[in-house]
């Protein structure tokens, strides 16, 4: 009988038990109207305040440089939108990565068509920038540079202060799509020369639909909802009381047990990469060996098919992703991967796990064992592989 294994934390976590019944009372009891002024309301005014004050105390914020949104994507949007809208009498030049998240890519494909120009940097093998390319990109019409902290799906981690230190040397606003790094690294926004960083409840074992984008005070970035007052009139619309509550406790969790959690996921990681090497012939790591995300395993397995190995993990009830972009009907392999070097053919036979705080070792010996059998099935019916040198 198989087992229902969860490593697809990257993706999204779940809610963990005691976020929800921080959140509870905010959709049951305190449900006024954080604008309305009696006491019901005023309530929920309190709620937002304290997260809004726990979330800034984590990332070595003020409090009024804090604003919640609907999500990682949505603070990507007004980050590059605010600042390009805002600055572009300054100039009207981007930089970022060719292996951001769509949030940004799309973003700045927008902004293009609107009349800004973008450099997108090229990534090494392990999807690390080169920061004399940087450097070099740097005009005098450059406003942002927007790179991402820790990337979603071969884990590799920037190095954000030195990004931060050019960024502000050049007195150019710094972005940083946070999403997946905050919760498993510890970030000082002051420390790192971070103007602007997004961030997303979820992925922190918080709820879905809500965000975080940290705006250094002097910043000049325009709206991208208008409305009411809300936010200190930059984000309009009835704030999501419960989410917001739920956000700031997932995340002052996340950092009183940074230690703990980092290091459960680095020992499950590392016997996770070491137990599919040793067991399965032609694979290879994806992303930086060491500059990586504690949980992510990203492998690419020659000689068979991303989807096919998904769709065989699922029937075993193991729940991951790929590296192949076949299952949102296209027929292109992962931006990041080919970004990094890989051929297509390669490229389509990737998986990404990544770990989470409920995943154990058992867990992994299990994936391990099945995984090891499909490969070996996928690959038995592959021409390709018959004609493998020594097979």
């Amino acid at each position: 009988m198989s087992k229902n294994v969860y490593m697809d934390n990257s993706a999204t976590t779940p809610l963990k038990k005691e976020v929800l019944d921080a959140m509870i009372p905010y959709l049951t009891r305190f449900y006024g109207n954080p604008s309305s002024i009696y006491s019901l309301g005023r309530e929920s005014k309190k709620a937002i305040d304290r997260a809004r004050d726990t979330v800034a105390n984590i990332f070595g914020a003020k409090s009024n440089e804090i604003y919640f949104t609907g999500g990682g994507s949505e603070a990507d949007n007004w980050a590059l939108k605010g600042v390009a809208y805002a600055n572009k009498k300054k100039g009207n030049h981007i930089i970022t990565t060719k292996i951001e998240h769509h949030g940004i890519l799309h973003t700045c494909e927008y902004l293009e068509k609107q009349g800004f120009q973008v450099t997108y940097l090229d990534v090494d093998e392990y999807g690390l920038i080169d920061i004399e390319e940087l450097k070099n990109s740097i005009t005098d019409k450059t406003i942002l540079i927007t790179i991402m902290y820790a990337n979603n799906e071969i884990g590799t981690i920037q190095p954000i202060k030195e990004i931060g230190q050019i960024a502000k040397e050049h007195k150019i606003y710094f972005h940083t799509d946070a999403v997946q790094a905050v919760g498993n690294i510890d970030i000082d926004v002051n420390e790192l020369n971070i103007d602007l960083m997004s961030a997303s409840a979820h992925k922190l074992y918080g709820p879905k639909g809500v965000g975080v984008l940290y705006i250094r005070n002097g910043v000049r970035i325009d709206n991208l909802v208008h409305g009411g007052a809300q936010e200190r009139k930059k984000r309009a619309g009835t704030e999501n009381v419960a989410s917001i509550v739920g956000l700031a406790y997932a995340l002052e969790l996340a950092y009183d047990n940074l230690k703990e959690h980092n290091d459960k996921l680095s020992k499950l990681r590392n016997k996770f990469i070491n137990d599919i090497m040793d067991n399965i012939k032609y694979v290879k790591l994806n992303g930086h060996p060491e500059k990586r995300l504690p949980g992510n395993v990203n492998v690419s397995i020659e000689y068979v098919e991303g989807e096919a190995l998904l769709l065989s993990l699922d029937m075993e009830g193991i729940a991951a992703s790929s590296g192949s972009a076949c299952t949102s009907g296209s027929l292109d392999p992962s931006h990041v991967l080919l970004a990094i070097g890989l051929p297509h053919e390669i490229a389509h036979g990737s998986l990404r796990f990544s770990l989470g705080d409920f995943n154990t070792e058992e867990e992994i010996d299990y994936v391990v064992c099945k995984l090891k059998d499909i490969v070996a099935r996928l690959r038995a019916m592959s021409p390709l592989y018959e004609n493998v040198e020594g097979e």
